[in-house]
């Protein structure tokens, strides 16, 4: 990778070198630089917007890594904050090139590139890269969207919905199915996103609590994603669909894990704490205001 700039990149991971890197030059250790390489790697996933797991299962296949090369041109040491940008570099029939770059502010500490092979995870054998992951890459480092968000009814998005709700609330959460879904979904508004593969990452409905009161809740997005703006793109969609419909205030109920994030979208809160489904929640509030006000 010669004459490396921070430009070549769209994804970036940042990281604080701790102590238990540096070796016994004051200096970060040679193989750490491939685990920070490997930890950006997460994150370009969820650039993608694809749960490694479950997409790697659908598309029928795993990448493997055959070659791994890095270059030093300094040196990173403890408590310095770097920054790790990743690109797809190119694709083949079965290889997929990542290049990657580590920076110091604007000094170049690492440049790697590695070279990934499309394999059959039983025989573990390679495999054609599939068109729509191959899409997938290109897409993305092309800065096309990679997510598509559809407001609708129950019919048209229930399954999808429930899929996520299925994953994030009863398998990761506990809580139990009978509170997962009610009678409330067929005449509630529905957003769901998913990803160019067709997999919902992120859901949540819209109920109406009473006259020009909006109800937003099931809020779910895929636990790998979160982060990415999946949920504020959600919520953004149903507030909208609320203003429109007239409604002057939108109203949920917020686990307290997440006050912060609908804080950040002007929620406030309103009343004590209490439990419901089994989990700590509180109750939070948004004006609305007409777009004719």
């Amino acid at each position: 990778m010669s004459s490396t700039q921070r430009s070549d990149f769209r994804c970036w991971h940042r990281l604080r070198v701790r102590w238990a890197e540096i070796d016994m030059q004051k200096v970060v250790f040679n193989a750490h630089y491939l685990m920070y390489i490997d930890t950006a790697m997460a994150d370009y996933w969820r650039a993608l917007a694809l749960p490694y797991e479950s997409a790697m299962h659908l598309l029928g296949g795993d990448i493997f890594v055959k070659k791994a090369s890095v270059e030093y041109h300094a040196s990173a040491r403890y408590d310095d904050q770097l920054e790790v940008g990743l690109r797809c570099g190119r694709i083949g029939n079965s290889s997929i090139v990542f290049e990657a770059a580590i920076f110091r502010g604007d000094a170049l500490i690492v440049t790697a590139e590695l070279v990934y092979v499309y394999v059959d995870p039983t025989t573990q054998l390679s495999q054609p890269v599939p068109p729509a992951l191959r899409a997938i890459f290109e897409a993305f480092e092309g800065g096309q969207t990679l997510t598509a968000l559809t407001v609708g009814d129950w019919a048209v998005l229930g399954k999808q919905a429930s899929a996520l709700r299925q994953d994030v609330f009863v398998q990761e959460q506990g809580i139990g199915a009978h509170m997962v879904w009610d009678d409330a979904d067929a005449g509630a508004v529905h957003a769901v996103v998913c990803n160019r593969l067709g997999q919902p990452i992120a859901t949540g409905r819209l109920l109406q609590h009473g006259p020009g009161v909006a109800r937003i809740g099931r809020m779910a997005v895929n636990r790998g994603l979160r982060g990415s703006q999946l949920g504020r793109e959600v919520l953004v969609a149903l507030i909208e669909a609320a203003r429109l419909r007239g409604d002057t205030e939108v109203m949920l109920h917020a686990q307290t894990s997440a006050e912060g994030f609908y804080r950040r979208l002007g929620f406030a809160v309103r009343g004590p704490v209490f439990e419901e489904a089994g989990v700590q929640h509180i109750e939070m509030v948004l004006p609305l205001v007409s777009e004719a006000q």
